[in-house]
């Protein structure tokens, strides 16, 4: 028998936003390579314990088909004969979720559902893992779906967590056109896959994802007028290019950059610290 996915997550919604995503961590290798699923309007998937990984491909076609999230759990699981072992989360493109936790998962294990969430969890300290999850994503309502997920790791890390410890987390939001060059959906897709402090270096990089990927509001903006203007240029010519355009690509920050009339404060930032 596999080793099994001893793990928490919290699969979630933001309708408004039109945002899915999984976030999870756990004493397992690459945690990210197994358990989350999403797809932008159809909803999104956590499998673990003895995880089936099929629950997820399979899943998200069952809610393409317009199924709710609890009959998705009922089928996958129906139709599984090592049901007992597993654990698995959905949440469906109208918000609706359910959590499964077979009675042969091992212990600690549950989960908890509500409007817009599944938070599951085995071999835990105790449910407080489990209600933390929830309680930090019903009490973090207004904010980014991300910067939601991410809390509700750290809320249940500091609840007790995995009995067995820690090793990898990941985190992935989805979005209709909203990732690289609006060309992806893949909003958010960051892994962490062997980690003494998985969640710390999460952050780490989510907050690098955020820098090259993010962006600021065009009235935020400064205009490249006067000295600012002869102090970028000044910048740029000690670091050897001819544009602003020139040094963004090579410090990927060329989703930042738009023309030569304004800088994003960022971008501003970014190449004063590394020139």
């Amino acid at each position: 028998m596999a080793e099994p996915v001893a793990t928490y997550s919290i699969c979630a919604c933001d309708l408004e936003a039109g945002q899915w995503g999984v976030a999870t961590q756990s004493k397992f290798l690459a945690v990210g390579s197994v358990v989350p699923w999403a797809a932008p309007h159809v909803g999104a998937i956590a499998t673990q314990a003895y995880a089936n990984p099929r629950y997820g491909p399979e899943g998200l076609e069952l809610l393409r088909q317009g199924l709710p999230a609890a009959e998705v759990v009922e089928r996958l699981t129906a139709a599984d004969d090592g049901r007992a072992i597993r654990q698995l989360g959905v949440v469906d493109g109208d918000g609706r979720a359910a959590t499964f936790t077979g009675e042969g998962c091992h212990a600690w294990a549950g989960g908890r559902a509500g409007e817009g969430y599944a938070a599951q969890g085995n071999i835990l300290v105790s449910g407080a893992t489990v209600d933390a999850l929830a309680g930090m994503f019903e009490a973090s309502r207004g904010r980014p779906l991300a910067e939601r997920l991410l809390g509700c790791l750290d809320a249940a890390e500091a609840a007790g967590g995995d009995s067995r410890g820690r090793q990898s987390a990941a985190l992935l939001v989805v979005e209709r056109d909203g990732g690289y060059a609006g060309l992806s959906d893949t909003l958010v897709d960051l892994r962490v896959d062997d980690h003494a402090e998985p969640l710390v270096e999460l952050r780490r990089i989510f907050g690098i994802h955020g820098t090259l990927f993010g962006s600021t509001p065009r009235e935020e903006w400064l205009p490249l007028e006067g000295d600012l203007r002869r102090e970028v240029a000044g910048l740029l010519a000690r670091a050897g290019h001819p544009s602003l355009a020139s040094w963004a690509g090579v410090e990927n920050l060329e989703e930042r950059v738009e023309g030569e009339e304004a800088i994003d404060p960022v971008v501003l930032a970014r190449l004063r610290e590394l020139v």
